[in-house]
């Protein structure tokens, strides 16, 4: 069984706006390192959307972006992706599956069947998910900055304090501090 990790860019008051953290070629490369390390990605339907959106066209070259960016959209292309939604149900982006019924079956039975283990970026999902107590472990990557706007981390709320175990905390050059936690419950 793989585990699931939420990973999400984070500003120092919480905000989890993707306009907000800083989007250079260290970012791109610790995104791409974490998603190398797990087996498939898991979506909300607005983060799926916001990706497709962009991603594809970078890794047919279609969009201008540097090395690191690039890297990313191609192995991005190239992974399973996994979205949930009940408003929408086709998918067309390479590697792009529905997740269908009662969600915490449907995701329990991911991580099962992923042993590289399950990236979630998507803030409203990861808050359903840590409610299900499913959600294995945490990796922030924490921005030097304060929005001063939402959406914020965990914004749903969680019906309990989650205590955590700090595995490493890696400063980046650009100020960013990449976070790691895994549950201690």
């Amino acid at each position: 069984m793989g585990l699931l990790t939420f990973s999400i860019n984070v500003t120092l008051d919480g905000c989890v706006d993707h306009r907000e953290g800083i989007a250079d070629d260290e970012t791109h490369a610790y995104f791409t390192r974490l998603m190398d390390d797990g087996g498939a990605m898991l979506w909300g339907r607005t983060t799926y959307e916001m990706m497709e959106s962009y991603w594809p066209a970078v890794a047919r070259g279609e969009e201008d972006a540097p090395p690191a960016m690039r890297e990313w959209a191609l192995k991005l292309e190239a992974k399973p992706k996994y979205v949930v939604s009940s408003t929408r149900s086709d998918f067309p982006w390479t590697n792009s599956h529905h997740v269908v019924g009662d969600l915490q079956t449907a995701v329990q039975d991911l991580k099962d069947a992923t042993p590289g283990g399950v990236l979630v970026g998507s803030g409203k999902l990861a808050t359903a998910l840590d409610q299900l107590d499913l959600i294995d472990e945490y990796k922030f990557l924490v921005h030097p900055r304060i929005a001063g706007h939402g959406p914020t981390l965990y914004q749903g709320g969680l019906p309990s304090t989650r205590r955590l175990d700090l595995i490493s905390a890696e400063p980046l050059s650009n100020g960013a501090v990449a976070l790691h936690y895994r549950r201690a419950d």
